[in-house]
């Protein structure tokens, strides 16, 4: 009788559930995207297919059929199927579907698949836990992440786990999903409606169903055509952004390399998608800092007081306004000539200090302001530049046997190219003496 009133209770909440869960695949052959990953012949569709499923991770955005595949597999599979999220489960959970896992391989000899939504979140103490339950085969274990599997999941249980890659809806998926969609809430969607709703989403499928059925329940009529108006009142581009997830990251290194690559309008893109998902604008005024130093360099030298310039501003302004300044370092930077050559330089000169360790300076670099200095040949030969024409080319300034060294290569891009032409004057003329 539990069986019976547990089935209803499915069936009647399916009923009322948000029209993204009453539209769920529970096959494989009715998901929408993934072809890569569940199309005909694929790895993961045979070993569905053929209930051999074995532990893996599934990652990628939100509304891409992470969790859909999880339960289709619990449809196709001979195992008993468990469901936990690890935003609110603890090691009692797990303990408890342990327990179960164990009476049912003793009883029947069933085993069990465990899909733990939002793995990332588990410590590396609840990780941990499940690397014995994973290795003795005592649970499949599903695991579901937007993040990178590789950022917040322990390296030992992604060893013994497959992991598999899900990618955003494509706009004709998407279509699919509104048209299918439409048919089940029984209303007529336009072609810029529908194009509306798919750039709306983003690529999740979940945001396009969820957007469809509150067009449909905000229209006026139930023979009113969904509109793009209409849609445009209902929904709004949604930001995703996690300061301390993935895209935080990304977008990061998709904002500076934009910049190196010379674009100001995809570094503008990329500034724009961080503030607007909430980034601290002081992280990027940090970034752009180091940017100005290590990229710009001494092709232009006004890039790094213009960026610490900004960073005081977004002390002074905050935001809003902050974007403003931000915005003008950001398309000065991303046009100024670029350099590393200063940024090389010293990573050579460390790595050269590191080689051939700690040595005393000549004598004449020497401090020879103390008493006796000068008798033990302390400072003694040093030529004062500023009484001498402001450069000394003869005079040396690394130790003798290290004299042969070069580390800084002026490139030939703006400010920087006239410092190449001195520094290989002088060097000529030190070389030559």
């Amino acid at each position: 009788m539990s069986d019976l009133f547990s089935t209803a209770a499915d069936d009647r909440r399916r009923a009322v559930a948000p029209l993204p869960e009453r539209l769920r695949p529970d096959d494989l052959e009715l998901m929408v995207g993934q072809e890569a990953l569940i199309g005909p012949g694929r790895p993961l569709r045979r070993a569905i297919e053929e209930d051999r499923v074995g532990s893996m991770i599934l990652f990628g955005p939100p509304g891409t059929g992470k969790t859909t595949i999880a339960r289709i597999v619990a449809q196709r599979t001979g195992a008993s199927f468990e469901e936990l999220s690890a935003v609110d489960a603890g090691k009692a959970d797990v303990r408890a579907v342990t327990e179960r896992a164990r009476d049912r391989l003793a009883g029947d000899g069933r085993r069990t698949i465990l899909f733990l939504d939002e793995i990332h979140r588990f410590t590396k103490a609840q990780q941990d836990s499940l690397l014995p339950l994973v290795e003795s085969g005592l649970l499949i274990l599903i695991g579901a992440t937007t993040e990178s599997p590789h950022v917040g999941v322990i390296s030992a249980l992604l060893s013994r786990c497959t992991l598999y890659e899900l990618v955003a809806l494509q706009p004709a998926d998407l279509a699919r999903m509104i048209d299918r969609g439409a048919e089940a809430l029984g209303v007529t969607v336009a072609d810029d409606a529908r194009e509306a709703i798919a750039r709306a989403a983003g690529g999740d499928g979940r945001a396009t169903l969820a957007l469809l059925e509150a067009a449909a329940a905000a229209r006026e009529a139930d023979t009113d055509v969904i509109s793009e108006d209409l849609v445009a009142q209902v929904g709004r581009i949604p930001i995703r952004y996690d300061r301390e997830g993935d895209l935080h990251y990304d977008a990061i290194s998709a904002f500076i390399k934009s910049m190196r690559g010379s674009d100001p309008d995809a570094a503008l893109w990329w500034l724009h998608t961080m503030l607007e998902g909430g980034e601290d604008p002081r992280y990027v005024a940090r970034r752009l800092i180091v940017f100005a130093s290590e990229d710009v360099g001494n092709a232009d030298p006004r890039a790094l007081p213009l960026a610490v310039s900004t960073a005081q501003a977004i002390q002074e302004i905050g935001m809003p306004e902050g974007r403003i300044p931000l915005a003008q370092c950001v398309t000065y930077l991303a046009l100024a000539p670029k350099s590393n050559a200063a940024y090389a330089a010293g990573d050579a000169a460390r790595a050269a200090v590191r080689e051939y360790g700690t040595r005393v300076p000549p004598d004449h670099l020497r401090d020879g302001s103390h008493s006796g200095a000068k008798a033990l040949g302390r400072g003694v030969g040093y030529q004062y530049p500023h009484t001498a024409g402001g450069f000394v080319a003869g005079q040396r300034h690394l130790p003798e046997d290290l004299a042969h060294l070069r580390f800084y290569e002026p490139t030939a891009m703006g400010f920087e190219a006239r410092l190449g032409e001195i520094l290989a004057e002088l060097r000529t003329q030190r070389d030559g003496s």
